[in-house]
């Protein structure tokens, strides 16, 4: 493994010596990096020549500014090497710098999207793979592919208009007129039914179910104004975490681990009880002990079920915390929910709170929870945007791997065991459907730190992308190079560990040097 390992590494610096001369040499052959001083009516044009000149070294050949470059980047690579270097922007800015704040906004733009895609495109895939060749598996193929075919800035403009803009025109009067409710009720509905499955009464009934409920609900939420003045509860929080006590427990344990329901259902009832506990804690609230916050209701929720034991301990552990971090979130999205007045009516927002360019509204003042929101109303468009047209490969990938998976020899010699569908389709199928899943995961962490470059155009937001195109406009090597760099060794690092996760995934595949 070791052996495997070192050679791996060895391989890619190798190939990542030879990408980074070629990608340096093409910037920097690109054009020419005076051209706008050159064409500019300024008096002191030669001077702002010189100081370009001697800023990016333009006397200098560019296969030895390579070189100059790559000793300043080896520093970066090599800890305890030096300073890291990686030159300057034409603005004069170190390129250190303007990676570090690119980096951070590329990250907080499109990881949450990313994150977003494989869970849902994992799991309609899952469904879909189970419901092959059903009204659910076509509708769920058509929406997929038709997103992933319309262009991103198509998509991010529509988001714009019906998204931001019409949105924020709704909460001025956040008022839903009777047929709109009745009609996106009727939607909710048709669309379980279909998903459901099943004999015609059962989707009849379900769908009739989703519709009353969801019409109620908007009917409520128009009466009481709910957009303006939102919030959930105690009453919602213990409603919605039975449901989702139960959730967990069908995937994890199944409902016949009684023990594992149990402690999921207790876990609900401690975090109802601790909604009241900690609200006095929540008016202080930090990044880090909301971090803290989090690994303490694991932990809480693995201990119970520990102590409720059951013929599988480690099932009713995995369904009491998975339960017990779900049901914090509702807390925490409850606590969001009451400063939302105070955010909605901030001077700096007047009323529009979903916004449609940047990472942040400037000047804003806050606590932990006004900031908190105004970042995520930022990232609101973008994150959508980046979903849809992603959704597609996971989608597809993880349908088309279920079924080859399905239809194994030892799937079928599983379910003649009498092993239960659960257990067969999570135990079985899913672990060894994720092996392909794993390539594109980690070919898609290189693409995230490199950026969403016309996302980030369109919402107006200074990331990797950003940086790149600047670096590319302005004939610059430096930017590209520290763009370039970033995103090279994060793809080969994560190849590496998806290499290596075949291994954890499939004990038919060894790793060997």
């Amino acid at each position: 493994m070791v052996t495997y390992i070192v050679r791996r590494l060895i391989t890619a610096a190798l190939i990542l010596l030879g990408a980074s001369f070629l990608v340096y040499l093409l910037t920097a052959s690109s054009g020419d990096p005076l051209a706008d001083l050159r064409a500019s009516n300024a008096p002191n044009k030669q001077q702002l020549m010189n100081a370009r000149t001697e800023l990016l070294d333009l006397d200098t050949p560019a296969p030895a500014r390579y070189f100059k470059w790559l000793a300043g980047a080896a520093q970066c690579l090599v800890p305890f090497a030096g300073t890291c270097d990686l030159g300057k922007s034409v603005s004069g800015q170190p390129i250190t710098e303007a990676l570090g704040i690119a980096l951070v906004q590329t990250l907080t733009l499109v990881t949450g999207a990313t994150i977003l895609a494989i869970l849902i495109g994992i799991t309609l895939g899952i469904i879909t793979a189970l419901r092959q060749y059903s009204a659910l598996d076509y509708g769920v193929t058509f929406m997929a592919f038709l997103f992933f075919s319309l262009p991103i800035f198509w998509v991010a403009v529509l988001l714009k208009e019906y998204g931001a803009i019409g949105f924020n025109d709704f909460l001025r009067n956040p008022e839903i007129p009777l047929p709109s409710a009745l009609g996106v009720g009727a939607a909710a509905g048709l669309l379980v039914g279909v998903a459901v499955g099943g004999e015609l009464r059962r989707r009849l009934l379900t769908g009739g179910t989703v519709f009353a409920a969801v019409t109620l609900i908007l009917i409520y939420f128009s009466a009481t104004a709910w957009f303006k003045t939102p919030g959930l509860g105690p009453v919602v929080i213990a409603i919605a975490g039975a449901g989702i006590a139960v959730a967990v427990t069908v995937l994890v344990a199944g409902l016949r681990n009684r023990r594992a329901l149990r402690a999921a259902l207790l876990v609900v009832g401690l975090g109802v009880i601790s909604y009241f506990a900690v609200q006095p804690l929540l008016d202080q609230a930090t990044a880090l002990m909301i971090a803290l916050l989090a690994l303490a209701t694991v932990l809480v929720g693995t201990a119970v079920g520990y102590f409720m034991g059951g013929y599988d301990r480690g099932q009713s552990m995995r369904a009491a915390g998975i339960t017990a971090f779900l049901v914090g979130g509702l807390v925490v999205m409850d606590r969001f929910m009451q400063a939302w007045p105070s955010y909605f009516s901030n001077s700096r927002v007047r009323g529009r709170p979903i916004a449609t360019i940047g990472a942040g509204t400037p000047n804003i003042e806050g606590d932990f929870w006004i900031l908190s929101i105004d970042t995520f109303t930022h990232l609101i468009l973008p994150t959508v945007a980046l979903i849809l047209v992603s959704l597609a490969s996971y989608t597809r990938f993880t349908r088309s791997s279920m079924l080859e998976i399905m239809n194994m020899d030892y799937i079928r010699t599983a379910r003649a065991k009498g092993l239960s569908e659960r257990s067969v389709v999570m135990g079985h199928a899913f672990r060894n459907a994720l092996i392909p899943i794993a390539t594109i995961v980690a070919f898609d962490i290189g693409a995230l730190i490199g950026g969403a470059v016309i996302t980030e155009s369109v919402f107006s937001v200074r990331g990797m992308g950003f940086l790149f195109l600047d670096g590319i406009t302005h004939i610059d090597p430096n930017p590209v190079m520290g763009v370039f760099l970033c995103v090279a060794v994060t793809a080969m690092v994560f190849n590496l560990i998806a290499d290596l996760a075949y291994s954890a995934l499939d004990p038919r595949v060894r790793i060997k040097a």
